[in-house]
């Protein structure tokens, strides 16, 4: 998981950013109202993330913060350290040297596809969990990782640890609790930054959840889906304050909680958006 967003080059973000930004969030279409009526106990969601469009919804909206992009596709073969204490952060959600999802990614790859450039360095993953410290890894590690990038293997592992631990069960939450497609998107994104447990000076997705339910049930619970998704999301900006590398929260001011303001229940197209200062939109539902 990663903690902050990084930047495309001035190139690759140029060419993005001419076909996905807008001066602001609002403009025809997007008012209060906009999109589906939100749920109270007893009301089954409508189409949620289970749906290849809205899913490619939800991956895109991530990856604009967490890449400056809407092509997440693009990400596979990002590495860097990016100095939020976790070491490496790499790959199409950021998956961290130092939290053990990397090693996951790695060790999946490696399981598909035994002579892999990554294979020699599990000993030095496994070696530096829990740290930021790159021993044994360096330059030919971050080559090997770009070069890997380019083999379907290596992709379908990122994807498939992406599912198995941020999306499913973000998902399956999100569902279990009576939300639809935006709450599930909501969830998913607050696994992929704060992870699900807490750990040391950082507060995780079920801390987030468990203050929101103190405020506000949720629809499963009787609870009406706009109000207990605005509590969900005050609890996670207090969460994110308190963590330097966290200290902007437009991914969820200005983008997240602009969805819920303005009905988007089912993340019905046109969406608008602004995160880390650039703006953002998509017209119609993209193609899976």
């Amino acid at each position: 998981m990663k903690i902050v967003s990084r930047r495309l080059s001035t190139a690759v973000a140029a060419a993005v950013m001419a076909v996905s930004m807008l001066s602001g969030c609002t403009g025809s279409g997007s008012g209060p109202g906009a999109g589906s009526a939100p749920r109270s106990a007893g009301e089954a969601p409508e189409s949620g993330l289970d749906d290849p469009a809205k899913k490619e919804i939800a991956m895109q909206l991530v990856s604009s913060a967490e890449n400056s992009s809407l092509d997440w596709k693009a990400q596979y073969e990002y590495i860097e350290d990016i100095d939020d204490g976790r070491g490496y952060t790499a790959g199409i959600i950021g998956f961290c040297s130092g939290t053990g999802d990397m090693l996951k990614v790695v060790e999946r790859y490696t399981a598909a596809r035994p002579s892999n450039p990554l294979q020699r360095f599990l000993p030095a993953l496994r070696a530096v969990l829990g740290s930021d410290a790159h021993d044994g890894l360096g330059g030919p590690f971050t080559e090997a990782w770009a070069a890997a990038a380019t083999d379907p293997a290596f992709r379908a592992a990122q994807d498939a640890e992406r599912d198995r631990s941020y999306f499913d069960p973000a998902v399956t939450r999100a569902e279990a609790d009576g939300l639809g497609a935006l709450g599930q998107f909501i969830y998913y994104d607050a696994y992929v930054m704060h992870g699900y447990g807490d750990s040391d000076g950082t507060v995780g997705f079920r801390t987030i959840r468990r203050e929101a339910i103190d405020s506000v049930p949720p629809p499963a619970r009787g609870g009406d889906e706009a109000a207990y998704l605005n509590a969900f999301l005050d609890a996670r900006v207090a969460a994110m304050r308190k963590e330097r590398s966290h200290s902007d929260t437009s991914r969820v001011e200005t983008a997240q909680q602009v969805f819920v303001h303005e009905g988007r229940f089912g993340l019905e197209t046109p969406l608008r958006w602004r995160v880390y200062g650039d703006s953002y939109r998509m017209d119609a539902p993209p193609n899976p």
